[in-house]
């Protein structure tokens, strides 16, 4: 019987896998691109016949961008912006978690809905109030003006998702601790916090990508001061209206890729559990 059964779900299983192949290469097709054009010859690149592949591949397109001036302090510029939003944000979602999960208060319920509302807003439709209360507090053209839009954006998703996790540690694991002379700070930091771990890094992978690739707000934000710019602002250096480079913008792109990569490989396996146990809750 099992047999039979394996028989018959064996053309259901082939063609999950052949779609979920499909849509794999789908996925993966423009990155392949990108990285492609960092390493085609300009010629090839502005070849009116594009081939996915080459023949004579190049690093001219990776020596420009690394012979930028200004390059190594974007990169750095990007790393203080990525990891001082995942830095805080984690922290204070944490904590804020655990202050609508544990503790009853007035308007608990209407400061959740709150953070789905936020949740909806189009950050395009904030930019400009944004712009003008950066500037009344003389945060223009400084790294602060995209640290706090970012923490602020990314608090509500956060806040919802480790809400799942807190939640889900029974609250006779609590009342053990204080019994065994457990202070609250350390049945936080020693105990609910490793167990909350995993969601803080699934949630820390949305907030370093999300503050990474920002070009909006590093845009709007930076106007003047170019030594605070981020690395998507380093990609307007090779497009230019007249005659852009392409290989430099695709070199660019490829190297901001990266981090990102290097990243969610050190916490894949986190990742993975962290995501597991939102899906569950």
């Amino acid at each position: 019987m099992n047999l039979v059964r394996a028989q018959l779900q064996r053309p259901w299983r082939l063609a999950a896998e052949l779609s979920a192949l499909l849509v794999a290469v789908v996925v993966a097709f423009p990155l392949y691109w990108m990285v492609l054009g960092a390493f085609k010859p300009a010629g090839e690149i502005e070849s009116s016949e594009p081939r996915p592949w080459t023949l004579a591949p190049s690093l001219d397109s990776f020596r420009r961008v690394f012979g930028q001036q200004d390059f190594g302090r974007y990169f750095v510029n990007s790393l203080v912006v990525a990891g001082s939003v995942v830095i805080a944000s984690a922290l204070i979602a944490f904590l804020a978690a655990i202050a609508v999960t544990r503790f009853r208060f007035r308007f608990r319920t209407t400061l959740l809905i709150m953070f789905l509302v936020a949740q909806m807003v189009p950050v395009e439709a904030l930019t400009i109030p944004l712009f003008f209360l950066m500037r009344d507090f003389d945060q223009l053209n400084t790294l602060g003006s995209l640290i706090l839009p970012h923490i602020a954006f990314s608090l509500p998703f956060a806040i919802w998702m480790l809400r799942g996790f807190v939640k889900a540690v029974p609250d006779a694991l609590e009342e053990a601790a204080y019994m065994d002379g457990a202070s609250r700070a350390r049945f936080l930091w020693q105990i609910l916090f490793p167990l909350v771990f995993p969601g803080l890094v699934a949630t820390s992978v949305f907030s370093f990508i999300s503050a990474w690739n920002d070009f909006l707000f590093a845009k709007s934000f930076i106007i003047s001061d170019t030594s605070q710019s981020t690395l998507p602002m380093a990609l307007l250096v090779f497009f230019k209206p007249d005659e852009p480079d392409w290989g430099g913008v695709m070199a660019a792109s490829t190297v901001m890729t990266i981090p990102v990569l290097v990243f969610f490989v050190l916490v894949q396996r986190r990742l993975v559990s962290g995501l597991g146990g939102a899906v569950k809750d």
